[in-house]
């Protein structure tokens, strides 16, 4: 029984190291929405915020160099998304900010950044392993589709439905194995994709609650974002993963070639 309640905690423990960068931006909009800082705007300072937490991290260590790269690029990928899909009305960020880029502040690609943030540190800090692992081809394939749909939408047939039932063909024999506490369990990834998307989904809800941005039938009063966002959300978490996957599989390529021993483990079908 103790050793059950000592692993529950040091995986506690963990989620919460994952989710540091999260959490700072959850606090900055929280703390900014009921504290007016005088002479800066509010979404600057939420900006000026992440790019702190993300230095401090560094170099204390909670993230690697590595990681921010990847985190770096999660930044542009969700900003160009950010910057399309607000001027297509899709949402809005109401408030005035000098780092506002045609209606998208800046910050708002440190929120795709933060998935990234938790996707890394949980691969270092449970030792991922992902196994029947699709090939690098179709897995890139998917990723643009994917990414891509989420911008021809607006113009031909919203294909995410059948984008999910080709993730479904093309992931149903791939699982993940972590270790809590020198545990080794396992689970169907996707079931992962599926539980972080609805967890974003519920922070979501919280995030447009303290008006990190506007959705059009929250602008006469806040309501529940719609449950279709799930699947959005889930798209984007497959998009993080498949991103951090293949750019772990070419670095352990090229750590082979050099002779070293990178600690990544990736068995494709």
């Amino acid at each position: 029984m103790m050793k059950a309640w000592k692993g529950l905690l040091w995986f506690g423990w963990n989620q919460a190291l994952c989710c540091v960068f999260a959490v700072v931006i959850f606090a900055s909009m929280a703390v900014t929405k009921v504290v007016t800082v005088p002479y800066i705007p509010r979404y600057d300072l939420i900006l000026l915020l992440c790019i702190l937490t993300q230095y401090l991290m560094v170099k204390y260590k909670l993230e690697t160099v590595d990681e921010l790269k990847v985190i770096s690029l999660f930044h542009l990928i969700g900003l160009g998304l950010e910057l399309f899909k607000v001027n297509m009305g899709s949402w809005a960020y109401l408030e005035p900010a000098w780092t506002k880029i045609a209606g998208a502040p800046l910050y708002s690609g440190f929120m795709y950044a933060s998935v990234a943030s938790y996707i890394c540190q949980a691969w270092r800090r449970f030792d991922l392993q992902f196994f029947n692992w699709p090939r690098g081809w179709i897995v890139v394939t998917l990723a643009v589709l994917i990414y891509g749909n989420f911008f021809t939408h607006h113009y031909i047939y919203d294909f995410r439905y059948a984008i999910m039932a080709v993730l479904a063909l093309v992931f149903y024999k791939t699982y993940v194995v972590f270790h809590v506490a020198n545990i080794r369990l396992r689970q169907p990834i996707l079931l992962s994709y599926v539980l972080i998307a609805f967890f974003i989904w519920v922070a979501e809800n919280i995030l447009t609650l303290l008006g990190a941005w506007t959705y059009p039938e929250q602008r006469a009063t806040w309501q529940l974002v719609h449950w279709s966002k799930v699947t959005s959300w889930f798209l984007l978490v497959i998009i993080s993963i498949m991103i951090v996957v293949q750019l772990k599989h070419v670095k352990y390529r090229i750590g082979r070639q050099t002779n070293r021993n990178p600690d990544i483990k990736i068995e494709s079908d």
